[in-house]
């Protein structure tokens, strides 16, 4: 199976100052978007292991396409999300079947390791609708420094018979982070806790 992509949207988000800082290196957050058909618009289904398999072939495509616009090594990524907004033809568990049985593990592999639980989103909507991509450290979950989000959106979807799927990537935790808990450096990547 795969997926009838209608429209791909990469796009990369830099901060240079926060509250009359620099920031060096910039933080960056990379967003990558797929606007696919829905096989499932208007019906009901029992089975959706057409949406679980385009969810496997999204979590690599939009990852490595989030990697590769950051420019960095899949190692070097910190963070990461996924989140997904069906459009009014759709259900909400469209999104969940997309996201959560297979979309991980590609995810996992174009970003190095991941350990910890890909955080995510999911939603109804129609054309513009926006959705905050959740973000996590990709090895350790207790990293608060990388507690974020960024928001995805493509002003011509979902139509009623689309899904927005989206994946965010990011090189750093947020600017200026100094809310303590565990440090990046601290982490052990065993358990994606710590």
């Amino acid at each position: 199976m795969s997926a009838q992509i209608r429209k791909l949207v990469v796009q990369v988000d830099e901060t240079h100052r926060e509250m009359g800082r620099d920031i060096h290196p910039p933080t960056r957050r990379a967003l990558a978007i797929a606007v696919i058909a829905n096989p499932y618009a208007g019906r009901y289904a029992e089975n959706l292991d057409e949406l679980i398999a385009i969810g496997e072939e999204l979590g690599g495509l939009l990852g490595n396409r989030c990697v590769q616009a950051l420019g960095l090594s899949p190692g070097a990524a910190h963070s990461y999300g996924k989140a997904a907004i069906v459009g009014e033809a759709g259900e909400l568990e469209h999104a969940a079947a997309i996201l959560h049985p297979k979309l991980g593990a590609p995810l996992r592999a174009a970003v190095e390791k991941g350990a910890a639980l890909v955080p995510s989103a999911k939603k109804l909507g129609g054309l513009g609708t926006a959705i905050d991509v959740p973000l996590g450290h990709k090895d350790a979950a207790f990293v608060r420094s990388h507690f974020d989000a960024i928001e995805a959106r493509v002003a011509d979807a979902p139509r009623a018979n689309e899904i927005v799927v989206a994946v965010a990537v990011t090189d750093s935790g947020r600017p200026l982070p100094r809310v303590g808990g565990l440090q990046a450096h601290e982490i052990e990547g065993r358990d994606g806790l710590r």
